[in-house]
């Protein structure tokens, strides 16, 4: 069978971009066992507790759940294990310094294939405060509402 091409989007936090500012993103492998692996194949992921945090040295994703694979036997994986996330050294380095150092933390954003290969993207990211979220909700209220009236003069109607 060819191995697949492209990117396919298993789950996603939206609920991080709303509560955290993002201030840089970073792809990261995960070291998954098989039924965990077809179980992402079969688009069941979820991110909604899940952060990122060093132990020793390395990285590790806390709170993912992957539920059970259907078919699997025995063998089948705990939904919400710890999970290892594969950086090259520099950067996990690079991100443990920037979290102990200025209060940021590791949000997963993402997880997909990437060509064939299960990946997440994490994002160094800074809490918002109350009246951030407010700001941003306000903003994209006003820009759909300047969308949508200018939608409506490119098509001669009147407000």
């Amino acid at each position: 069978m060819p191995r697949e091409k492209g990117r396919k989007v298993v789950a996603s936090n939206k609920k991080a971009r709303h509560d955290y500012a993002i201030l840089d993103t970073y792809e990261a492998g995960m070291a998954l066992t098989g039924t965990e692996v077809k179980s992402l194949r079969a688009g069941r992921a979820s991110l909604v507790d899940a952060f990122a945090q060093e132990r020793n040295g390395e990285l590790y994703l806390h709170g993912m759940h992957i539920p059970e694979y259907t078919q699997g036997t025995w063998t089948n994986h705990e939904p919400r294990r710890t999970r290892k996330l594969l950086l090259k050294r520099l950067e996990i380095d690079r991100l443990i310094g920037k979290t102990r150092e200025s209060g940021l933390t590791l949000v997963p954003l993402q997880v997909y294939f990437s060509d064939g290969w299960a990946k997440v993207e994490i994002g160094l990211a800074k809490g918002k405060k109350t009246y951030d979220k407010r700001q941003d909700l306000a903003k994209r209220d006003a820009e759909r509402e300047i969308a949508r009236v200018a939608g409506r003069r490119g098509k001669g109607m009147s407000e």
